[in-house]
């Protein structure tokens, strides 16, 4: 007979929360997946399915079974069936509030010599110029200014 490194005992709390989750059935797959791997897997419930036998019924691996079983005792129930929020972004923003400001400063103050006003190309190019940024795009000026609800005519 085979040990168990990981034994699933349910408490009444998170048995019923689980049970919520499976019954509403308007959750991610991924998550109501992984309630009912739990629930499956409760010691103490009269439908105790083996590893096998829940990765057969629930259409998934007995890899993903171990895995949802040992983050229940390691992590809990909270850290098992919800997605970690992702702590940075997967690319820092480009343009600051700093660099916002400049533009929309640019925007409010005189065009340049020869132009009557200024062109979201031009306030791109002259932003760069004076070294706010690196690179900005005509599109981007135009983004920062409507969230200012500031227009150019």
């Amino acid at each position: 007979m085979p040990s168990f490194k990981y034994v699933i005992e349910l408490s009444d709390q998170d048995k019923a929360e689980l049970l919520n989750i499976v019954k509403k059935g308007n959750g991610q797959a991924r998550t109501i997946l992984r309630a009912n791997i739990l629930l499956a897997s409760d010691k103490r419930s009269d439908k105790y399915m083996t590893v096998s036998e829940i990765a057969a019924a629930y259409h998934t691996t007995p890899t993903t079974v171990q895995t949802v079983r040992t983050s229940y005792c390691e992590k809990g129930l909270e850290a098992t069936i919800n997605r970690k929020k992702r702590e940075t972004p997967p690319v820092p923003a480009k343009v600051t509030g700093e660099v916002e400001a400049h533009v929309i400063a640019l925007a409010c103050g005189q065009p340049p010599d020869g132009y009557s006003k200024w062109t979201l190309r031009l306030l791109a190019d002259r932003t760069v110029e004076l070294g706010y940024i690196d690179s900005i795009s005509h599109v981007t000026v135009s983004t920062i200014l409507k969230k200012t609800n500031l227009s150019l005519t």
